[in-house]
């Protein structure tokens, strides 16, 4: 809900200063959490934080997919309207986490769950997507989870 109520004030922010590109991206979002707001899914109308933070990465994602897109096709001036757009939507996403950071913090978790092998790579997985949740890319997760484990697996 705070997510919400911050979009709102830098949407009024945005008009008054008659900034088209910023109001264009926060719209955007704006549309994204009233479409997930009125879905089956939530309840009384509040969105969960981990549902704004996957909202939010599905809407960089999209923009910068597009933009790639756009530098293939040679179109540069669209690109960079959908960079902008990302990086403007990037603003409200959590800080992302260090690689490091990251590292630690599967250390911890694989240590507290005993895992010792990459059978336990699913165990490791799910822990370790709940505390991190949003702070750092998945695909980068799994790629520690994996090498950790190949570690401990050598190491017996």
């Amino acid at each position: 809900m705070e997510l919400e109520k911050l979009i709102n004030n830098d949407l009024k922010e945005a008009m008054k200063a008659k900034d088209k590109r910023k109001l264009e991206a926060l719209r955007a979002i704006k549309s994204a959490l009233l479409l997930e707001k009125t879905g089956k899914d939530v309840p009384e109308g509040e969105i969960p934080d981990s549902v704004e933070v996957k909202l939010l990465r599905k809407l960089v994602k999209q923009r910068k997919d597009a933009a790639a897109i756009y530098r293939e096709q040679n179109r540069p001036d669209l690109a960079e309207e959908e960079e902008y757009q990302a990086s403007i939507i990037e603003k409200y996403l959590p800080q992302q986490l260090t690689e490091e950071q990251v590292e630690i913090i599967i250390d911890k978790v694989i240590q507290d769950m005993e895992a010792k092998s990459m059978k336990d790579m699913g165990k490791v997985m799910g822990q370790a997507t709940k505390v991190i949740a949003g702070r750092a890319d998945n695909k980068l997760v799994s790629q520690i989870v994996r090498k950790k484990l190949m570690e401990l697996e050598k190491q017996r």
